[in-house]
């Protein structure tokens, strides 16, 4: 596979090796970010994009990646996970957490081709997640695929309701960094607040796809987020036949936070059983249905002042 004769390279910025290309007579092209320390596997890939007009800047390690990220505000990041420095997981969540980049388009590209890895992935925010080897056409999809989902995040704000259905872990795990995104956009809770709720969410979404509908793939899970001038809501629901509060043995209690482990032991349960203990700390509300099938989550902050922009 060869170059084209209108693509040059040029320099080397210190903290990681980066090579820039870009049309000749300086117009601008599409920009994808290599991070990536194998340079015979960054360059192809490069060579790959070419084929369809992207410019690439390659960055060796994850440090540079995240400062170029800042810098260059690059169309997409082509993320591998195993680098010299910040892992690949550890990258992502950090273009995830900083305002600047969360919303740049990431694709993992990685040898790791395990299912624990891969949620992993989507966990920290990753909007496609290709084990190698892949096929070309395989990488341009998940590039147009992870370049749509901004320009719908950029095209809709989170106002009054938004609503959504869900019957796996992925699908949940893809929802919710949408989900955040907009929170950060739409409220003035702070990075970490935002991070909380995100973790409050995921522990109870999680407990009504497990507990509630039974890992069903036929039952959906409802989540509900509702915008209010001083407070965000969010309303969880699974189609199981709930459960009784009072008597829940597999679960940490504030008294109590360790024995449950020993139930947990016996009825083959995975480690766990915090998330309504953890869940309580990091809203300022959490209440129950009557059945035990719906969970409504809230978080206040200050009102906008009169006359604002907010």
């Amino acid at each position: 596979m060869s170059v084209t004769g209108d693509i040059t390279t040029v320099g080397t910025i210190a903290g990681g090796a980066v090579a820039e290309s870009r049309i000749a007579g300086g117009a601008r092209k599409a920009t994808a970010l290599i991070v990536e320390d194998h340079p015979d596997q960054a360059r192809l890939v490069e060579k790959i994009l070419g084929l369809r007009g992207y410019a690439a800047v390659i960055a060796e390690d994850g440090e540079t990646g995240l400062r170029l990220a800042r810098e260059r505000q690059p169309d997409v990041v082509l993320l591998d996970l195993m680098l010299p420095d910040v892992n690949g997981f550890d990258v992502c969540r950090r273009l995830r957490g900083d305002p600047a980049t969360m919303l740049v388009p990431v694709v993992m590209l990685t040898a790791l081709n395990d299912h624990l890895h891969e949620m992993h992935g989507f966990r920290v925010g990753a909007n496609a997640y290709l084990t190698k080897p892949y096929g070309i056409e395989e990488l341009f999809e998940a590039v147009a695929a992870a370049r749509a989902w901004r320009e719908s995040m950029r095209e809709r704000a989170l106002h009054g309701e938004i609503h959504v259905e869900l019957n796996s872990e992925i699908t949940l795990l893809k929802d919710l960094n949408d989900f955040l995104m907009n929170v950060c956009r739409a409220t003035p809770l702070s990075g970490d607040q935002v991070m909380q709720i995100r973790q409050a969410v995921m522990e109870m979404a999680q407990n009504a796809i497990e507990w509630g509908n039974q890992h069903r793939s036929d039952r959906l899970v409802e989540i509900t987020y509702r915008i209010h001038a001083d407070s965000l809501e969010i309303v969880i629901r699974d189609q199981g036949t709930g459960f009784d509060r009072e008597s829940l043995p597999h679960a940490a209690a504030a008294d109590d936070p360790f024995s449950h482990l020993d139930v947990r032991d016996k009825l083959g349960l995975r480690a766990g059983g915090f998330g309504l203990l953890i869940c309580q700390g990091m809203v300022d509300e959490m209440r129950y249905n009557g059945e035990g099938n719906e969970v409504t989550l809230s978080k206040r902050y200050a009102p906008p002042e009169p006359g604002s922009d907010a």
